[in-house]
């Protein structure tokens, strides 16, 4: 599998219907947190695209009930004002995260889960 980069995430989700304007405005990090590490819950003003480049993550999403567990060349998907808490995997995690404008992700096809990046 080719390495993930931001360039790679914005070509599939605007392939996925992120429109061009969102697509413009969008700024991205990466980072890395060590095993066991935790976010409390929290939410972003900005729609949140986080993309697993090594290692694992699970996130917690309280209002809808379900966690979704995230390894090396899977994303999620976090519209603006979404609730998450996180526990990072037994090795540690490597991700690159994109922001967007609040409302971006509407565009894109929503998924079940998360999916290959």
């Amino acid at each position: 599998m080719p390495p993930i980069t931001a360039q790679a995430l914005l070509d599939e989700l605007e392939q996925e219907g992120l429109s061009a304007d969102a697509r413009g405005a969008a700024t991205w990090s990466a980072w890395s947190n060590g095993p066991g590490d935790r976010y409390a819950v929290h939410e972003h003003g900005y729609d949140k695209v986080l993309a697993v480049t090594q290692g694992s993550i699970t996130f917690r999403l309280p209002a809808a009930r379900r966690e979704a567990h995230l390894g090396a060349g899977q994303r999620l998907l976090l519209p603006a004002g979404t609730a998450h808490e996180a526990v990072v995997g037994e090795a540690g995690v490597a991700c690159i995260e994109l922001h967007l404008p609040a409302g971006a992700l509407r565009a894109v096809a929503e998924t079940a889960g998360p999916r290959e990046a």
